[in-house]
């Protein structure tokens, strides 16, 4: 079974060792998210990457998304930033918005599902911010099976994922609710999942600087 460490601010750097071990090992991590519990490898780690497809059960045309510490670990994950992008990441960031990039050539199939592009969202969650910027973007698909419902308990995480996965990060129990927003703004800014954040709202700001939200 997964081991499974604290994850709070004032236990997270205690814990950054034991994670970085892990993911030197091609380790899965389970850590809390401003939503749920999400499965963290290097998006860099083909072998990880491999793993975690097989533990989610993940359909090979599903790109993965990735988690970041800061704006500037954006680099080596996407090819450009369109104006759109650099207005959402403005207004939303760090927050529960997903946005979709042009993906930087030589990341793994694995990671965008052949698509060219790369989800990427910068957590409001700080002590998941604060774990970042030491270990680098990770991976935050929800901590699941495909097709199961995503999971906010830790408990829960341990009894159906523990058998297959080497760390769990407790933070508690996550908030729950509607999954990230997600925006593909690479050309014209598109709507492709509906959640946290209002479509209204994203709707209003791009509107103001001359942009259309389609879906």
């Amino acid at each position: 079974m997964a081991w499974i460490l604290p994850f709070t601010d004032s236990s997270c750097d205690a814990a950054l060792p034991q994670v970085q071990r892990v993911l030197a090992a091609h380790g899965v991590v389970a850590l809390p998210t401003e939503t749920y519990y999400g499965l963290a490898v290097r998006p860099t780690d083909d072998a990880a990457l491999a793993r975690l497809v097989e533990v989610k059960g993940r359909p090979p045309d599903k790109p993965i998304l990735v988690l970041i510490g800061a704006p500037e670990q954006l680099v080596p994950l996407v090819a450009s930033i369109t104006p759109a992008a650099s207005l959402l990441m403005e207004r939303f960031w760090p927050g529960s918005l997903t946005i979709v990039f042009q993906a930087a050539s030589g990341l793994s199939p694995l990671l965008t599902a052949g698509s060219g592009t790369i989800g990427v969202r910068l957590s409001p969650l700080p002590v998941l911010q604060r774990l970042l910027t030491h270990t680098g973007p990770l991976t935050g698909t929800s901590a699941n099976r495909s097709s199961e419902s995503p999971m906010a308990d830790p408990g829960a995480v341990q009894h159906l994922l523990g058998s297959y996965i080497d760390l769990i990060l407790d933070g508690g129990r996550t908030p729950g609710g509607p999954a990230s927003t997600v925006v593909d703004a690479r050309e014209c800014p598109r709507l492709l999942r509906a959640g946290v954040i209002a479509t209204d709202h994203i709707r209003t700001v791009l509107e103001r600087s001359g942009y259309t939200l389609s879906s």
